[in-house]
């Protein structure tokens, strides 16, 4: 019997410069997208999927994501008075039960691969996930969720989830080089950082959801560098290749860069869109707007 995945690590140290002055006081996790911000997304979609622990790696400055996932005994006092149980209901089912949320601090920021190993003794001997809020996914059943089921089906192992990127893109991305495909699940013979389109071996590029088996840490102890002097998560998953088998998931939704500006703002209005209460309005604006172009 395979073990489950009970345990998600949110890497929230950054320092979200491509936002500022907005994140020079908020972390760049708390932006919203409409009413929500990205790190609630994150954390829902870990919950939908299964997921019972929820550990945040964070740095100085985040100490907001950590009274976001805490109880508001004046505000839910004033909404309770005001009649605005709907609004009070919505705030208490976001948060995570009492006891599975552990915060840590990542003192330097120094990759990707460094913040998911800050979290080893947290996790233990379980796999566990990973979850990067900037990469918003729109879909009807959560990208983790679809990942859990292929892990199930593999009897364990590790899952990436991937997508098809323009080959001129692939220098933004880890990406797979492919073995067997079977055109929704892909092995990864090997994983390479952000290539050159000339040397990249595929345009299937690796996105911020990983399902990973705790061996990683093994590697990641020797606090290897790589890429811009980074301890690189996908280095760190290149040398397990050597000894056990990754597959990447081709997901069933859309993606959304929030790292990225006009990725921040594409997702605001594709979640906008697809909310019963906003769509109608938001619809006639477009299309007012596109006819004053």
């Amino acid at each position: 019997m395979i073990k489950k995945v009970r345990k998600a690590v949110f890497p929230v140290g950054g320092l979200g410069t491509r936002f500022l002055p907005a994140t020079k006081a908020m972390p760049k996790e708390m932006l919203p997208i409409v009413d929500r911000p990205l790190i609630q997304y994150a954390v829902d979609e870990a919950r939908e999927a299964g997921i019972e622990e929820f550990i945040f790696v964070t740095g100085r400055g985040k100490v907001i994501i950590e009274d976001h996932f805490d109880r508001s005994y004046e505000l839910e006092s004033v909404l309770n008075e005001r009649g605005k149980t709907d609004v009070l209901e919505e705030l208490q089912n976001g948060l995570p039960k009492t006891g599975s949320v552990a915060y840590i601090r990542q003192q330097e920021p120094q990759g990707l691969g460094h913040a998911v190993w800050c979290a080893k003794r947290y996790i233990g001997n379980e796999p566990f996930a990973v979850i990067l809020a900037d990469d918003l996914i729109l879909s009807e059943k959560p990208c983790l969720a679809q990942m859990m089921e292929t892990r199930e089906q593999m009897d364990g192992g590790n899952i990436l989830a991937a997508m098809e990127v323009p080959h001129a893109h692939t220098s933004r991305y880890g990406i797979i080089s492919p073995g067997y495909d079977d055109g929704k699940k892909v092995e990864v013979k090997a994983l390479v950082e952000k290539p050159d389109p000339s040397k990249a071996p595929s345009n299937l590029a690796v996105i911020g959801r990983y399902i990973l088996e705790p061996t990683v840490f093994n590697i990641l102890e020797n606090q290897a560098r790589g890429a811009g002097n980074e301890i690189q998560l996908t280095d760190a998953m290149s040398d397990m290749l050597k000894s056990t088998s990754f597959y990447g998931l081709r997901f069933d939704g859309t993606r959304f860069d929030c790292g990225d500006k006009i990725g921040f703002l594409h997702a605001n209005l594709a979640f906008a869109l697809n909310r019963s209460d906003l769509s109608h309005e938001m619809e006639d604006i477009i299309r007012k707007m596109a006819a004053d172009l």
